[in-house]
């Protein structure tokens, strides 16, 4: 086994125990390996061991990848970064899920896309859960009001399916700190959930990364997005 695939028998463990410690069944958690910036090798070497989700921030690293590592559509490639319309192209039709809509505008150009292509594309609204200025994502004083607004007319539009939430929470120190924010994220959901929106099943919640998986897991989260805990710092170019 080589260092990336050791790395994620690590995480993918201490998912078990995460899961374990909250009565939850670790079926249930995908973990995502994010591979941006990353050679494909190590790709190659994780899909050799059998890792099949993989998470990419720029469409156009997602295309690549997708066409060129395994094209047989073996492996599932997520859309976990910020969108511009003008790019969602590169991956409708290619990714498996896109993490990261933020608002109707993009929620309306992936539809117009995924029309074109006669494909169906499952979304996550992004939710900027903290507030934070530097991230992207729903915002907003009332977040309840303004997330059942953007998933009910998000539903409308054809090509796309709802499948849940997704957030980005704020560099800690302690895991800990972020637990209130998968809290109220999960609870976000399962209220727009309980809902019954048509097209808009709200069973996904993608939180949690390298610092923080562990207490996202306890959280309820179904997709955690790790990439330095497995493949190492990134490097740019």
């Amino acid at each position: 086994m080589g260092q990336v695939s050791d790395n994620y028998a690590k995480i993918a463990e201490r998912v078990r125990a995460a899961c374990g410690r909250s009565g939850r069944d670790p079926a249930e958690v995908t973990v995502i390996a994010v591979s941006k910036t990353k050679p494909d090798e190590m790709v190659e070497e994780l899909a050799a061991a059998g890792v099949r989700d993989f998470g990419e921030n720029k469409p156009q690293e997602l295309m690549r990848k997708h066409d060129q590592i395994l094209p047989d559509a073996s492996l599932r490639w997520h859309m976990i970064g910020n969108i511009q319309t003008n790019k969602v192209k590169m991956f409708v039709g290619r990714a498996c899920l896109v993490h990261s809509v933020p608002d109707l505008h993009v929620a309306a150009a992936i539809s117009k896309e995924a029309v074109k292509r006669s494909v169906r594309v499952p979304v996550l609204i992004e939710v900027n859960i903290a507030g934070e200025e530097t991230k992207h994502g729903l915002v907003s004083d009332d977040l309840r009001a303004a997330t059942e607004s953007l998933v009910r007319e998000a539903a409308l539009l054809p090509g796309l399916e709802i499948r849940g939430l997704m957030a980005i929470a704020p560099p800690v120190e302690d895991a800990e700190e972020n637990r209130m924010y998968f809290r109220q994220l999960r609870q976000l959901r399962d209220q727009i959930r309980d809902l019954h929106v048509e097209n808009a099943p709200m069973t996904e919640l993608s939180m949690g990364m390298t610092g923080d998986f562990e207490v996202a897991v306890e959280e309820g989260a179904t997709y955690i997005r790790v990439g330095t805990a497995i493949f190492g710092e990134r490097v740019y170019a």
